[in-house]
């Protein structure tokens, strides 16, 4: 159980230095796209940006997922296991996107109140945060399920 506490310490720790690079690229995109384009495309803006945050972000989880949280599977060719954790990752990225999506979309984009409240900078911060603990639970459990060492 404190190897398991440690080694989820390990991958929050490495989750915030892919957050950190997943938002600020993302955010960037898309305001450098709002700024473009005006509010009209802010559901678009937030996905494209979130899309091209999440990719980068996924190559150096890799790197140091397997540096720094995972054992690896030895028997289990490097071309492999990089297309399996690009593959564990494409489906997170769809839940990261379904979730920007429906709190960006629907919920931000119909409720008048919120639109009030927050500005869309903070609409897509909170939308972020969201999407990124969702994901962060689904990584953790399927990267240990199936990239992992069996003890």
């Amino acid at each position: 159980m404190k190897n398991l506490f440690a080694q989820i310490m390990k991958f929050g720790m490495v989750g915030v230095v892919c957050f950190g690079i997943d938002y600020i690229i993302g955010y960037s995109v898309m305001k450098i796209m709002v700024k473009l384009g005006g509010e009209p495309i802010f559901e678009i803006a937030s996905m494209a940006g979130s899309a091209l945050g999440f990719t980068v972000s996924v190559i150096i989880n890799y790197i140091l997922s397997f540096r720094f949280v995972f054992e690896r599977k030895e028997d289990l060719d490097r071309r492999k296991e990089f297309a399996a954790f690009i593959i564990l990752s494409v489906i997170g990225l769809g839940l990261n996107q379904l979730i920007i999506w429906i709190c960006v979309g629907p919920v931000y984009g119909s409720i008048a109140l919120l639109r009030e409240i927050l500005n869309y900078d903070l609409a897509y911060t909170g939308a972020k945060v969201i999407a990124t603990a969702v994901v962060m639970v689904y990584n953790f459990v399927t990267r240990k399920m199936f990239l992992e060492k069996k003890s």
